[in-house]
C-alpha cells in the first residue's frame, strides 16, 4: 500500500460508498465518510469494526453548496490536506420522459451531475495547492450506453461523462487526476430499499403504464440474478489511488466491457435493434 491518504467519499450510508470507506480505512488510509444524515451510519460502523481501521463521519448533502463547503473545511482543518476525493453520491430514477416531471429530472441533475461539481469545486483549491490529488467519479455503465425508461439518469451520467473528460484536461496542468469508474449492475441497495421511480410510473392511466410494469420486472430479476461482488468496485478504487497512472476509464465487469465495445463497433441502428431486443423480449401491448 502507498502512503496513507486523506480521502473524502459521498455516499456512505450504503452500497459502493461503504464499502469503500470500510476497506480504505482497513488499509490504513484516513478515510472521511459523508452522508447526508450521518444517523445511518450504523451499518458503515458495523462494516469498520469488522474489517478494523477508523473513519470520521460527516454529514454532507451534496446538493447543498453550504453543507459541502462546510464538511470540506472541517477536513482541511483536521489534515491540512485533502489526497483524493470519490464522488460517489448519486441515486437513479426510472420512468419514461413523459411520466417524469421537470421537477424530477432537474433533482435527478442536481445530484449526480451538480453535485459532483459542488464538492469538485471546493476541494480543487485544496488539491491545486499541495499540486496533487486524485478526484475519483463514480458514473455508471448508463454513461456510456443509453436505455429506455432511464433518460434521466442516463442524461446525468453522459454528463458526469463528458465534464470529467474536460476536467481532467483542465487539472493536469496541477498535478491532478481525474478518474471516472463506470460499474454496470451490481446488487445494493440503489435497485431495493433506495430505488426511486417517476411520479406517474405505477400510474395505470399513463400510456407507459404496461411497459413500465414488464421493465420493472425485467430489471428487478436482472438484479436478482447478479452474482457480482459490490466489493470488486472498492477493490477498483483502491488500486486507482494506488498506481501512479492510472487510466481515465475503468470498466469494472466484463458485461459492460462487451456492452462498451459493441457500442463502439456496430452501427448505431444495428446496437440500438440489440438494446431494444434484449430490454423488451417477450412484452405484447395488452389488446
Amino acid at each position: 500500500m502507498s502512503d496513507p491518504k486523506v480521502i473524502l467519499i459521498t455516499g456512505c450510508s450504503s452500497g459502493f460508498g461503504l464499502l469503500t470507506a470500510a476497506r480504505l480505512a482497513s488499509k490504513g488510509h484516513h478515510v472521511v465518510a459523508t452522508m447526508r444524515n450521518p444517523d445511518k451510519s450504523g451499518a458503515l460502523f458495523q462494516e469498520v469494526r469488522t474489517r478494523g481501521g477508523n473513519v470520521d463521519i460527516l454529514p454532507l448533502d451534496v446538493t447543498d453548496k453550504a453543507s459541502v463547503a462546510r464538511a470540506v473545511k472541517d477536513i482541511a482543518a483536521k489534515y491540512g490536506y485533502i489526497d483524493v476525493v470519490v464522488n460517489n453520491a448519486g441515486y437513479g430514477i426510472g420512468g419514461f420522459f413523459e411520466d417524469l416531471t421537470d421537477g424530477e429530472i432537474r433533482q435527478q441533475f442536481e445530484t449526480n451531475f451538480f453535485g459532483v461539481q459542488n464538492v469538485i469545486r471546493e476541494v480543487i483549491p485544496c488539491m491545486r495547492q499541495k499540486k496533487s490529488g486524485k478526484i475519483i467519479n463514480i458514473s455508471s455503465a448508463a454513461g456510456l450506453s443509453a436505455s429506455p425508461c432511464f433518460g434521466a439518469y442516463n442524461a446525468s451520467k453522459w454528463a458526469l461523462e463528458g465534464f470529467s473528460e474536460s476536467l481532467r484536461a483542465e487539472l493536469k496542468f496541477w498535478g491532478i487526476d481525474v478518474l471516472l469508474v463506470e460499474p454496470g449492475t451490481y446488487k445494493t441497495k440503489i435497485f431495493y430499499e433506495n430505488a426511486r421511480y417517476a411520479e406517474n410510473f405505477n400510474n395505470p392511466v399513463s400510456p407507459y403504464y404496461p411497459i413500465s410494469q414488464f421493465l420493472e420486472r425485467r430489471v428487478k430479476d436482472s438484479v436478482d440474478d447478479c452474482f457480482k461482488d459490490p466489493e470488486d468496485i472498492a477493490i477498483l478504487i483502491e488500486k486507482l489511488i494506488d498506481a501512479k497512472n492510472p487510466p481515465f476509464r475503468n470498466i469494472p465487469d466484463i458485461e459492460t466491457q462487451v456492452m462498451y465495445a459493441l457500442r463502439k463497433i456496430l452501427p448505431f441502428r444495428l446496437y440500438s435493434w440489440l438494446i431494444r431486443k434484449v430490454l423488451f423480449s417477450g412484452f405484447q401491448w395488452p389488446v
